[in-house]
């Protein structure tokens, strides 16, 4: 029986090499596992999950333990990322007994035995924001993040009667905001489509710095699929909207998820492309209030795609506060005097962040309000950043 259980933790050792030697980091990993599970159809249900969980938790690794082989690697990472592992039981057994001690212990443990580990977690470390807790951030790429929903303020009860009858866990969070368990199969919730948005905690905090009036006029810049627009209807339904994208399909995206969430609120589509002079559509448009969640490196949702840390590059971080400038400079003129920019980044780089706010308030004719990090690394959560200036 022992000699099947290697041979079979062996196998999923080849599985997880050809895995990973397979994978080119030009898509995200999950697509990338979609479609090699579809071309690798021999491999049953559990040899994929196991395949995707030994992938994931080796890409936690960062680059700690670099001069180490790559089964090394994934061993260290199955012990720091696991409570139960037949790769630590196997190939490191001394390990074993210790395995569902906490992270910090883990790491103890890992250290004392001289594998340098904790600095290599993340690697960009000399670029993040001052106000981050730089050991306590990389460590945090060990835990999975929650899966986070915000419920419509009058759909508490209905959404978690429906988490109740699917035997789905949750966590109350605050009055609309719950935590569940990464994976959590919401597609079992159809009853309550609509009385429900999945958005990480960070993100649903990402607004609470805007100060909106009824009737005011708001324009959510870089809208996407919607979720911020969302949230902010939900807050102000008495504004009028305006929603841009440079790509017609996710503006699509959003018209039904508006139109799932019954949202009542007038709100009007924008194609535009805010790298340019936008004047031929916008014309003397005018805004109380404009969002700008800014295209950003991503860094601070990595905790969820660990596989970004090996295909980043230093280099980039500058190219998106030179975008994030420039997007900038092309809606500040249809910000009212006196009004409000939201400016929003998932980035936790201080480049894209502080950096971005100096070159506001030194060339643009902005005022900082407030600003800060949004914390997600000690709560499971993503890390963002949000400020609000005030064109002066």
């Amino acid at each position: 029986m022992a000699d099947m259980n290697h041979k079979r933790v062996e196998q999923q050792l080849r599985n997880f090499r050809r895995t990973v030697d397979a994978y080119d980091y030009r898509e995200p990993f999950a697509r990338f596992l979609t479609k090699f599970f579809k071309e690798n159809r021999q491999m049953g249900s559990s040899d994929r999950r196991m395949t995707s969980r030994l992938c994931y938790n080796y890409f936690r690794l960062g680059d700690a333990a670099a001069d180490l082989s790559i089964d090394e690697r994934l061993v260290i990472a199955e012990f720091l990322c696991e409570v139960e592992s037949p790769f630590v039981s196997l190939y490191k057994p001394s390990w074993d007994m210790h395995i569902k001690e906490s992270v910090a212990n883990k790491l103890t443990l890992v250290e004392q035995q001289g594998l340098n580990v904790t600095s290599g977690l993340f690697p960009f470390a000399e670029h993040l924001s001052p106000h981050i807790d730089h050991a306590a951030f990389a460590v945090s790429h060990l835990i999975q993040p929650d899966l986070f929903i915000r419920v419509k303020s009058d759909a508490q009860n209905r959404v978690q009667s429906a988490l109740d009858t699917q035997n789905i866990p949750f966590e109350v969070v605050d009055t609309q905001t719950y935590s569940l368990p990464n994976g959590s199969k919401l597609q079992e919730l159809k009853k309550v489509d609509g009385l429900y948005e999945v958005q990480d905690l960070s993100s649903q905090h990402s607004l609470d710095q805007a100060i909106v009036r009824a009737g005011e006029r708001w324009w959510d810049a870089c809208a996407a699929s919607g979720g911020k627009s969302l949230m902010l209807v939900d807050r102000h339904p008495d504004i009028e909207l305006v929603v841009s994208d440079v790509r017609l399909s996710i503006l699509r995206n959003l018209d039904e998820r508006f139109e799932k969430a019954n949202v009542k609120t007038t709100y009007t589509k924008r194609v535009l492309d805010l790298t340019k002079d936008v004047s031929s559509v916008m014309g003397r448009d005018s805004f109380d209030g404009i969002i700008l969640d800014a295209p950003c490196t991503g860094s601070g949702t990595w905790g969820r795609t660990p596989e970004m840390k090996h295909a980043f590059s230093a280099t980039t971080i500058q190219e998106f506060a030179t975008l994030q400038r420039c997007i900038a400079t092309n809606v500040l003129p249809y910000l009212k005097t006196g009004g409000q920019l939201i400016y929003i980044t998932c980035s936790v780089f201080e480049a894209e962040n502080e950096g971005v706010l100096n070159f506001l308030e030194s060339e643009r004719g902005m005022k900082v309000e407030t600003q800060g990090v949004i914390k997600g690394y000690d709560k499971k959560a993503d890390s963002m950043f949000a400020a609000r200036l005030r064109k002066i």
